[in-house]
């Protein structure tokens, strides 16, 4: 992977990583109850949990970038038409609300694999990453099941880097997202855009 490639890679991860989702508002719910440790711990678990879903990635997808040219255009076809799935449900985003729950007195380290499970147990993650991954990996890349590995362990990274600090100060954010639902709601859209045009992008990439 070049060097421009792998800087849009982890453009784009931040674009995913900050976009509101279940997993942002666990941290947020979790950091609001018990405090910024909280918040940060269950992030903590959250880049774990993906971790899992890297490996799951690897071992799936190194065979098969590696197999026939059909193979890889289907796989292809099928990460695309997820991405722009996604982008349309974000573009059609009219309102969003924080719902916010109490952690009640669990520990850290269950607030940690309360963390781990929630992501683990959500397929769509899963199958995120297949589309996900595939595009920053070259057809002709000589070991394509290790890179997958080191984009998802970086993606990995920055979701705790981005999470932990949502954690951190997630009282503020929390309370600024309240006031301003429409501001919320652009982030949905603006997000949705950019997978909208990353589907279109892998729809049209060829194997070398």
């Amino acid at each position: 992977m070049s060097s421009p490639q792998f800087i849009l890679f982890l453009i784009t991860s931040l674009v995913v990583i900050v976009t509101p989702g279940q997993d942002m508002l666990l941290v947020m719910s979790r950091s609001l109850a018990r405090g910024s440790s909280a918040g940060v711990v269950t992030a903590g678990g959250i880049s774990a949990g993906l971790l899992g879903h890297t490996a799951l990635a690897a071992l799936g997808l190194g065979s098969l970038l590696m197999a026939s040219a059909t193979l890889f255009v289907v796989l292809k076809l099928v990460g695309a038409a997820y991405l722009v799935y996604l982008g349309v449900r974000l573009l059609r985003t009219r309102a969003a609300t924080l719902e916010l729950s109490d952690a009640g007195t669990a520990s850290l380290a269950k607030l940690f694999a309360e963390g781990a499970l929630s992501n683990l147990s959500n397929p769509k993650v899963t199958i995120f990453y297949l589309a996900f991954l595939p595009q920053f990996v070259p057809g002709d890349a000589e070991h394509p099941t290790l890179l997958i590995v080191l984009l998802g362990a970086a993606f990995s990274l920055l979701t705790f880097a981005v999470k932990g600090l949502v954690g951190y100060s997630s009282g503020a954010l929390s309370a600024w997202l309240r006031a301003r639902p429409t501001a919320l709601t652009r982030v949905y859209r603006m997000s949705g855009a950019i997978m909208v045009g990353l589907g279109v992008k892998l729809a049209f990439e060829r194997r070398p």
